[in-house]
């Protein structure tokens, strides 16, 4: 019983431990759109930032934190056009330059740098140099730009076959176009977002539909005040 008490009260320590959160929200599980908030020590930072997620919506993804579920919400699979929701640390930013100046690690994205999405690879769901072995994966170096500049989002981080891979947050293809599964927002957005993020502080994506709001506030009181997760009238 005392180990499993200072277990959960590690686990809470380390969950009030984030200073930056960015917060995204959806209005269900069905919407490709959402809006976006960050909050450095429960203040925000930025204006809100209107997202466009997975082209079927949300589903549960596997993140820090074990979020109430109902039997009928999805889960995230791999290939299934949706965003993971849930609580995910943010782990790097990468982009097309080779160095930078951020508060994260940074990747360049070469030409040769793939994320695996193939579930039976050792290296499923990692961001690795291509070798000519794969059989599938994405190039983090693409043509139509939206790789540019993004940040990796650690959902599945344990590789779990086939529940999802290759999430981030990214630049949107346009205004209404919606994502294989990540989160995009415009160019100048994801700049000013990727020049706060500093990983001495803990940066997480809470991700969820707005009927996670309560569960969220009373994980993180700081948010309480947060317009996005506030119940309509």
């Amino acid at each position: 019983m005392i180990k499993t008490f200072l277990i959960l009260l590690s686990f809470e320590i380390y969950l009030f431990a984030s200073q930056q959160i960015i917060l995204v929200v959806a209005d269900d599980f069905q919407t490709p759109k959402a809006n976006l908030l960050s909050y450095e020590d429960g203040k925000k930072v930025f204006d809100t930032v209107a997202v466009n997620i997975g082209r079927n919506g949300l589903a549960w993804g596997l993140g820090e934190v074990e979020l109430t579920k109902k039997r009928d919400e999805p889960l995230k699979y791999e290939g299934d056009g949706k965003s993971p929701a849930g609580i995910f640390k943010l782990t790097d930013i990468y982009g097309y330059k080779k160095e930078s100046n951020f508060k994260m690690p940074y990747l360049y994205a070469s030409e040769k740098l793939i994320c695996v999405d193939e579930s039976d690879s050792l290296f499923y769901n990692h961001l690795i140099q291509m070798n000519g072995d794969e059989k599938s994966f994405e190039y983090m170096k693409r043509k139509d730009g939206q790789y540019e500049l993004g940040i990796v989002v650690a959902h599945n981080k344990n590789a779990v076959t086939n529940r999802g891979s290759c999430i981030f947050l990214h630049i949107k293809k346009s205004e209404e176009a919606s994502t294989a599964g990540c989160s995009a927002m415009r160019l100048d957005e994801i700049q000013k977002i990727s020049s706060w993020l500093d990983k001495s502080k803990n940066p997480i994506l809470i991700q969820i539909p707005k009927s996670s709001s309560k569960e969220i506030i009373k994980l993180y009181p700081e948010l309480k005040e947060s317009e996005l997760l506030q119940e309509e009238d």
